[in-house]
């Protein structure tokens, strides 16, 4: 169960101290507990224009944030309630209600603005929330979303080459900020233009459209009308009656359903199911999905930011969040890796096959898990750590494997060879005959030897070992023996040395069994390494793609819009981004050919690891004979 499920009431994600702002760390813990996507509902807006309210009615619940009964702002920073998708499983809702814009008591414009940003960057959808019409007054109050260029930056500044740099970065604002919805409390008038009715968004463009002029009177009138239809991908009003009488005003927390207005009910379920249905989970420049644990750490890379006076830059973000993201991905990768290796090595020895058919399947399932998490891994690093870090404790349970395969064979051996061993003592073989004798009960062993399962990998090494070692005792025995003549003896030297050398090439062949195992599944491995790491490229190259396209999609409508209004001249200037926007889709879909040189460093790691294991392994059986002669 997450500890989106638990939380009973909203808590603070960013104080708000004398202007100074702070991430709480409660409230990371709560965002740390959320492994899935999220969908981040902002809400902003002048203090006391009942915001709270509606974050409340999105929490299902009659209370929580807190609503106040004054005039003072009872909101202070951001308040953050977690609640399950009530619509989307395996979806958690963050909704965050951030202190009135405007509050008399605070006189910092500058706070405010910052208040703002955060609500933009954090969210997959902005509520802006203002009472009685939106009228000239009304827009003016969002002066906020004309800072907005001014207070965030897509690329980092050392990237930035110049002026038509910096206007190509604003036309693409639209990618990456969170749809708009303007909420119309206690509105009192009909929706009617003209004398025609409207809906509720003809309303809100009717309001946000622009005037032709080139005056400063005219530009100013314009500038916060054309941010809002030009960074925000997608725009939605709705408009609300007043809650109740205005006595019950002040009670509006404690107020029964069948209290309110039926019209301010209707327009709450309107509102609420819109937002349930239409909001998407927040993701990064790039199209990667944004999760509790990684909101968390996005709250806290903006508030350093802005915090130490610099511009946040959705670029670094990303690059940060990316690392934290890919070596976090990298150790849970690898403790399934180890977690799975754990319960083989409970049952070493185990037999080649056995032991690398579990690794491999693991090594894919951990390949897998990365995959899951990461993201902008762009020249393959992390997976590399990855595979490099599987394949080095891959190496160490090799040795422990092939040691209880040696611990184990050398006891049974010692065992089996008991009775041997006390009839040399009592002088058993001494006797005429007693070479037949030591042969057959040498037999026996290897044949009891050969019986016992689950010997392991070095089963044929350790039998070869034990005869080589018994060869001058058997030699010693034989010429011994009284019963055979010179004739007899030259032949069993020869059956002796023919057995030694047969033992010999059944441990080489053991061997050879072992090494080429170890290349195919290394083959296996690779073949899988591409064609996950296939998968994720063309899916994040997808993302990308309809990241564009989303973007296109509300330029291509602005521009429209601005043609049928005779507003050539800014059509002309939105037709240049959204050639530009053209433009860096194409960039995206050419990079899917340079998914080669983005696989190749990953493919050769293993194959490395895999060829200094056998080589090692040559030179130590090789050191390990020589020494033995």
């Amino acid at each position: 169960m997450s500890q989106a499920r638990m939380m009973q009431r909203p808590i603070c994600l960013v104080k708000n101290v004398c202007g100074s702002l702070e991430v709480c760390k409660d409230a990371i813990e709560v965002l740390n507990g959320i492994n899935e996507p999220v969908v981040v509902i902002s809400i902003v807006g002048l203090y006391r224009t009942g915001k709270s309210y509606l974050m409340n009615r999105l929490a299902g619940q009659q209370t929580g944030f807190a609503l106040g009964n004054t005039i003072e702002s009872k909101t202070k920073g951001i308040w953050m309630c977690c609640v399950p998708h009530p619509s989307e499983a395996g979806r958690t809702l963050v909704l965050l209600d951030t202190e009135g814009l405007g509050d008399i008591d605070k006189g910092d414009s500058q706070n405010d603005g910052w208040i703002f940003c955060l609500a933009v960057l954090l969210s997959s959808t902005l509520v802006y929330n203002s009472r009685g019409t939106i009228d000239n007054v009304a827009v003016e109050q969002l002066h906020y979303v004309t800072e907005l260029t001014e207070q965030i930056k897509i690329r980092s500044p050392s990237s930035q080459e110049g002026a038509d740099e910096e206007e190509e970065e604003d036309s693409q604002f639209v990618c990456f900020f969170p749809s708009f919805v303007w909420v119309v409390r206690d509105f009192t008038l009909g929706l009617e233009i003209d004398g025609k009715k409207v809906t509720e968004d003809e309303y809100l463009d009717f309001a946000l459209q622009l005037k032709k002029g080139v005056n400063k009177k005219t530009s100013d009138y314009n500038l916060p009308r054309q941010c809002i239809r030009s960074y925000f991908p997608s725009r939605k009003c709705f408009v609300f009656p007043s809650p109740a009488s205005p006595e019950n005003m002040g009670r509006l927390e404690s107020l029964q359903e069948q209290e309110l207005v039926p019209g301010f009910l209707e327009a709450t379920g309107h509102f609420c199911k819109y937002i349930f249905a239409r909001s998407a989970v927040k993701t990064l420049k790039g199209g990667h999905r944004v999760t509790g644990k990684l909101l968390g750490h996005l709250a806290q890379i903006y508030v350093e930011t802005i915090s130490s006076g610099q511009v946040p830059c959705l670029e670094n973000a990303v690059v940060a969040l990316a690392n934290l993201e890919n070596q976090a991905a990298v150790e849970e990768a690898l403790q399934v890796y180890k977690n799975g290796m754990e319960k083989v090595k409970s049952k070493f020895p185990v037999t080649v096959n056995d032991f690398t058919s579990e690794h491999q399947k693991l090594s894919n399932l951990a390949t897998s898990e990365f995959m899951k998490r990461s993201f902008k891994d762009d020249k393959g690093e992390y997976l590399k750590k990855l595979v490099e870090a599987i394949d080095m404790h891959y190496v160490d349970l090799m040795d422990e494997n092939e040691m209880a395969s040696e611990k184990k064979c050398r006891e049974l051996l010692n065992v089996l060879s008991c009775n041997i061993s006390e009839r040399l003592k009592n002088g058993a073989y001494s006797q005429p005959g007693g070479y037949e004798d030591y042969c057959k009960d040498r037999d026996d062993i290897i044949a009891q030897y050969r019986k016992e399962p689950n010997k392991g990998v070095r089963a044929e090494a350790v039998l070869n070992e034990f005869l080589t070692q018994r060869g001058p005792e058997a030699n010693t025995i034989l010429h011994a023996d009284k019963r055979l003549t010179e004739n007899d003896k030259k032949i069993q030297e020869e059956k002796e040395k023919a057995a030694l050398l047969k033992q010999k090439c059944k441990e080489e062949e053991e061997r050879r069994i072992e090494s080429e195992r170890m290349r195919q599944v290394e083959q296996e491995r690779q073949e899988d390494r591409i064609r996950q790491l296939q998968e994720k490229f063309n899916k994040e190259i997808e993302q990308q793609r309809e990241e564009m396209d989303r973007a296109l999609e509300s330029k291509l409508r602005e521009h429209e819009e601005l043609m049928k209004k005779g507003f050539k001249g800014k059509a002309e200037l939105l037709g240049e981004e959204i050639k530009s926007l053209k433009e860096e889709k194409e960039k995206i879909s050419a990079s899917g050919n340079v998914f080669k040189e983005y696989v190749m460093p990953l493919v050769s790691t293993g194959v490395d690891v895999i060829k200094n294991i056998l080589l090692q392994k040559t030179i130590q059986s090789g050191l390990t004979a020589f020494f033995k002669r």
